[in-house]
This record gives structure tokens, C-alpha cells and sequence, in this order.
């Protein structure tokens, strides 16, 4: 397999490997819902004016409505998740950082970076780590640790919950717990809400955390027009439970589609399913080949990820290239 895909989405990458034009690919290589928030009409100060401390705090109380935090204080926007992973290692001296893994491998690179000792285990391998970080539901076996275990290990140590993924299965989350606990939750609005390159994310901390996190990044952390859609579409509640339904039901059509393709799924969230397959390898380059690109794993070369499908065409064109692949089995040795 080769070893040109390091995260999901690279189809200009992949258009140049394969010679397939870049809108002609069914992307499946992200766990984004491929059936976006509908972006509203924006009054054109948004695009030319610098946000202020309003339209700030309107961000900030439509995002403690949405996460169940008391307090608007608590929640720091930033301008994706991806600069809170990079930024938060550095507010504190070296720790010992357990990453709870397999998951996504920014968290321990970015405290490694800024020269915390890092090491990786469950979350059973606590141990005397100073630093736990858990992606809650996980990316990208879709394995979900308790609340109450992760707000006990909070007790003893920093705990910091990437709840990327826990916006269809709220029932996970902690970031309402933040005040009374030793936690940082991170939150993004790219996956369920399908608008990842509007790059906007969420750290919820207590109050000493949020105020060091923000003054880290600095004024402006979030453009007006995004600041401005995501007080939005974080309080529209109709959009978010109808979401939620809909992508249970589409994860598990595609299930059915997997399965049928004998591929067994052996974990995931409605916003993506695993399969495991000696075939793997095989499998990814049959796609890529018909223009359907998934998402694959250099430190495990059993798995591949499938994105949900957003659309009834999508799904059947997943169904057909499945259908043509035929994995190659070697041949029983004959008995003698």
C-alpha cells in the first residue's frame, strides 16, 4: 500500500496518482457529513469589518448553549481544532502525556513538540501520566470511553477530551462538566455540520485555562463570516436533530453495504465506519482506481475507513465499484 495519504481529503493528490479529474471522485476519505449545514445569507460587514466583542460573545453563548456550559467564559473559539491540538501543549510545562491510542496522531505530535514525554496505551495504562488525552468517540474505531471514567480520572490529572465526533452521540460528552473538573473537551463544527473548511473549533476549560488559551491566540482567533454561521447554525436546533437521525440511518445503510461486500465493520460513528480486511491494501487501490477514495492507515494495514455517503448515487456507485472488486485468494495446498 502506498504511503501518500497521511489524512483524509488529498484528492488533488490523489487526481494526479490516479488520473482521475479532481470532481470526478466520490470522497469518502473524511468523517465529514457530506450533507452540509445550509449556509445563510451574511450581511456584507461580516466580510468587512474585524469582529468584535460582540459578535464574540454571540459565538461564545450560542456555543455554551449547544455544549451544555454554564458559563460563555469557559468556551474559546479558535480557528479550527486543529491550532487548539497545536496550541494547548504549550501552556504548561513538560508533563508525562499519555495519548490513548490507536487514534489521531496530531495530539501526540503536538505535545511531543513542545517537549512533553509522550506515550501511547488505553486508557486503562494511566499509570503516573500527569496528561491524558482521549478522543471521545475515537478516531477512528469509533470506541467510546464513559464520562464517568474519564471526569474520575480527572480528579488526579488533566484529562483532555477531543469530542470532535460527539456532536451525533451527545450522550458522550463532558464539555458541560468542565467547571467542576480538571478537563479541557475540544469541540469542532467541521464533521457534523459538514463545514470543515470554515475552520472552526472550540476549547471548554475552566476559567484560568480558557483565559491563558485566549490570550495564546491572540485577537481575532475566528473571521467574522465564520464567527457569524456558527451562532448560527450552533443554536438551530431542528438542523442538529434531524442531522442526528439522518446519519444513523445512512451509517447504517452503509453497513448493510459492507457487509453484503464482506467486509466486516468493526467500529466507527455515524459519521464513518471500519473495516478490517487482509484486503485492505488491495481494496484501496481497487477504489482509487474507479475514483472513490477512503481513508487508509500506514500503522495498520488491515483497516480502511469509509466516510458516510450524502447522497442516493453515491451510495449506489459505492455499491457498484464494491461489486466489481474481487480480492485475490491464494489456493488451498492440495492434501496428500
Amino acid at each position: 500500500m502506498s504511503d501518500w495519504m497521511i489524512h483524509g481529503g488529498m484528492l488533488d493528490t490523489a487526481s494526479e496518482i490516479y488520473g482521475i479529474a479532481r470532481d470526478r471522485w466520490l470522497d469518502l476519505s473524511t468523517g465529514i457529513n457530506a450533507n452540509a449545514y445550509p449556509l445563510p445569507d451574511l450581511a456584507p460587514e461580516y466580510w468587512r469589518r474585524l469582529p468584535d466583542a460582540g459578535l464574540d460573545a454571540w459565538l461564545r453563548e450560542s456555543a455554551a448553549r449547544c455544549y451544555g456550559v454554564a458559563d460563555p467564559e469557559q468556551v474559546v473559539p479558535a480557528h479550527g481544532t486543529q491550532a487548539l491540538i497545536r496550541m494547548l501543549p504549550r501552556l504548561f510545562q513538560a508533563q508525562r502525556v499519555l495519548i490513548v491510542s490507536p487514534t489521531y496522531r496530531e495530539h501526540a505530535t503536538s505535545w511531543e513538540h513542545a517537549g512533553h514525554r509522550v506515550r501511547t496505551g488505553t486508557v486503562a495504562d494511566v499509570g503516573e501520566a500527569q496528561v491524558v488525552v482521549v478522543v471521545n468517540p475515537n478516531n477512528p474505531n469509533g470506541a467510546v470511553c464513559d464520562p464517568q471514567h474519564l471526569l474520575r480520572l480527572a480528579g488526579t490529572r488533566l484529562v483532555v477530551v477531543d469530542e470532535a465526533f460527539a456532536d451525533v452521540v451527545p450522550d458522550v460528552s463532558v464539555a458541560g462538566m468542565v467547571a467542576s473538573a480538571n478537563l479541557i473537551v475540544l469541540r469542532s463544527v467541521g464533521k457534523m455540520f459538514g463545514l470543515a473548511g470554515m475552520r472552526l473549533g472550540f476549547a471548554v476549560s475552566g476559567i484560568e485555562i480558557s483565559r491563558r488559551l485566549r490570550e495564546a491566540l491572540g485577537p481575532w482567533a475566528v473571521s467574522g463570516p465564520a464567527a457569524a454561521v456558527g451562532a448560527v447554525m450552533l443554536t438551530d436546533e431542528a438542523w442538529i436533530r434531524a442531522a442526528r437521525v439522518r446519519l444513523k440511518a445512512a451509517a447504517g445503510r452503509l453497513d448493510g453495504l459492507l457487509v453484503r461486500s464482506r467486509l466486516p465493520v468493526v467500529g466507527g460513528t455515524p459519521l464513518f465506519r471500519l473495516v478490517e480486511t487482509p484486503h485492505a491494501a488491495a481494496l484501496f487501490e481497487h477504489l482509487c482506481s474507479h475514483g472513490v477514495l477512503v481513508r487508509r492507515f500506514s500503522d495498520n494495514d488491515q483497516w480502511l475507513r469509509f466516510g458516510i455517503p450524502g447522497r442516493d448515487e453515491d451510495f449506489d456507485r459505492l455499491r457498484q465499484t464494491l461489486a466489481a472488486w474481487r480480492p485475490a485468494v491464494r489456493p488451498a495446498l492440495a492434501r496428500g
